[in-house]
């Protein structure tokens, strides 16, 4: 009874952090947004009883690729022209 009502709180949270990452203004909130849905994805993998997804998810859906947009977003700053 307790896991079914996780499941859907973290369902509909991840649901709510998939409206801010789209809807935000800024970029880089919406990394954050979409780093912090990965991590719950982590969290409903393992609730399901998949580790081997949740492991990868963890180290590549909010490790790499979060850094990655970090990092372009930085680079993209750097070189872009002030106005």
């Amino acid at each position: 009874m307790f896991l079914n009502i996780l499941e859907i709180v973290i369902g509909v949270f991840i649901i709510v952090l998939a409206f801010l990452a789209i809807n935000s203004k800024s970029l880089i909130k919406s990394v954050m947004f979409l780093s912090a849905l990965s991590m719950l994805a982590v969290v409903a993998f393992v609730i399901m009883h998949a580790p081997d997804v949740a492991i990868t998810e963890a180290v590549i859906g909010s490790g790499l690729v979060t850094s990655l947009f970090v990092f372009t977003l930085l680079a993209v700053r750097k070189v872009a022209p002030k106005l």
